[in-house]
């Protein structure tokens, strides 16, 4: 166990970071490449980079080593942070799948063992790759937990009992009820009692102590961490905006992996600063920035740099979405001095919990602070409950706001969903449409 937890240490904390370096020194010697439409790249990829580097390599070793857990995107992740669990998200290694273009052939291998090519495409991702053992990581550690929350959808109740039936760990489940307006306190405290019991569970499996004061250090990490990258985000309220939304796709993993850690506070203030730099400078994230815009849902993690190219091209950049602002919101509510209360309310309250009357409120406020003049609405084949109620979400940005709005039609992960060429269409009627 010792020697297991020394490598582990090593691995995550000296060797990944050192060959990310020599990664970085090869590339710096390759060349220059070809002009692009899109504005210099931001020099926190580097570190951005190696921090997930290090995060994954150090997964390969961590079972045996620390306590490990699965959890979704929506778990309070602040529960397992006392306990050192080195923490995984199927959601992101979905992505990671999906940027590489392996949800085709991982997604084959769940079909084939029974699982509908309707379910969400992270979903079939994380079950084909666990099915047949191939990750772009290298290898995932087995988990001695698998934590999961309903606040983002119901699908990840079904997909972590199967990973629990098949994997045999014990499964925490956090149920939070759909909140329309303010939740009432009979729902706070019926999710603070589940938060009491999931933490209960995570010291035991963990084989440690169980103190309810040890969350203060994790929740002020995760709340200071929130706010630095609200602040990332904001700095795009300026002309030009220093980077794009499809920056902030790829930016955000460590608010998502790492939250309520120091390495993740310490990489958005490297962020922030470069960014509020490239503002006093006048650098934009693309070159000639002539229309700004809202992107709503998740993003098309396949097509990323094709969409973001072709856009910038024409003068257009997504300055704001929905989905990065999600992983700002929750955390102003986050209280170190009441833990499992301050945590019931923030993921009580995250996005896709809440009813399309506040959906329209954050699309309003963002497209008004931003100062947008589009909106595109991703309808994603992959995750009904962002998609549902856009063709109303869209009817009212127009005719409160008077932008002019797209819903394109797409999937967040599985390239077989996405028809390049309809897509390609309806965005150059879209860009059409503003001169």
């Amino acid at each position: 166990m010792i020697l297991r937890r020394l490598r582990y240490e090593i691995v995550s904390r000296l060797v990944a970071p050192a060959l990310l370096r020599i990664t970085k020194r090869r590339r710096s010697q390759g060349g220059t490449g070809a002009t692009s439409p899109l504005g210099p790249p931001l020099e926190s990829r580097h570190k951005l980079k190696e921090l997930m580097s290090a995060h994954y390599l150090g997964g390969r070793f961590a079972d045996g080593a620390v306590p490990v857990a699965y959890v979704t995107s929506g778990f309070p992740v602040e529960l397992l942070r006392p306990f050192g669990y080195h923490v995984v998200y199927p959601e992101n290694h979905g992505a990671l799948c999906s940027a590489r273009r392996l949800v085709p052939q991982l997604s084959e291998v769940a079909e084939r063992a029974g699982f509908s090519r309707d379910l969400c495409g992270y979903a079939r991702a994380d079950l084909g790759s666990l099915l047949s053992g191939s990750t772009p990581t290298g290898r995932l550690p087995r988990p001695d937990l698998l934590g999961c929350c309903t606040n983002i959808c119901q699908t990840v109740l079904y997909w972590y009992r199967v990973l629990a039936d098949r994997l045999g760990v014990p499964l925490v489940l956090i149920d939070t009820p759909f909140v329309y307006g303010q939740a009432p306190r009979a729902h706070l405290d019926y999710v603070a009692a589940q938060l009491y019991e999931a933490y209960a569970t995570a010291a035991r499996v963990a084989k440690r102590r169980a103190d309810i004061s040890d969350l203060e250090v994790p929740i002020r990490l995760a709340a200071e961490g929130t706010q630095l990258w609200g602040e990332c985000l904001g700095l795009s309220s300026h002309r030009p905006a220093p980077w794009t939304c499809f920056d902030g796709f790829v930016h955000m993993a460590p608010i998502v992996a790492m939250r309520g850690t120091v390495a993740c506070n310490a990489y958005y203030r490297m962020l922030r600063d470069e960014l509020s730099d490239r503002v006093a400078r006048g650098i934009g994230g693309i070159e000639h920035e002539r229309h700004r815009l809202l992107w709503d849902n998740l993003p098309i993690w396949y097509q990323i740099r094709e969409l973001a190219t072709s856009l910038a091209a024409a003068g257009f950049n997504f300055v704001c979405a929905t989905y990065t602002d999600a992983w700002a919101e929750p955390g102003t509510t986050f209280d170190p001095h009441h833990p499992l209360e301050s945590l019931a309310m923030a993921y009580s309250h995250v996005l896709l919990n809440q009813d399309l009357k506040n959906r329209l409120r954050v699309m309003t406020e963002l497209a008004r602070r931003f100062q947008v003049d589009g909106a595109v609405l991703h309808s994603d084949r992959s995750c009904k409950p962002y998609s549902v109620g856009q063709i109303d979400l869209k009817e009212r940005l127009q005719r409160d706001l008077g932008i002019k709005t797209l819903i394109l039609d797409a999937d967040h992960a599985d390239p077989r969903a996405f028809a390049a060429a309809q897509v390609e269409s309806r965005l150059a009627a879209f860009m059409e449409s503003f001169r």
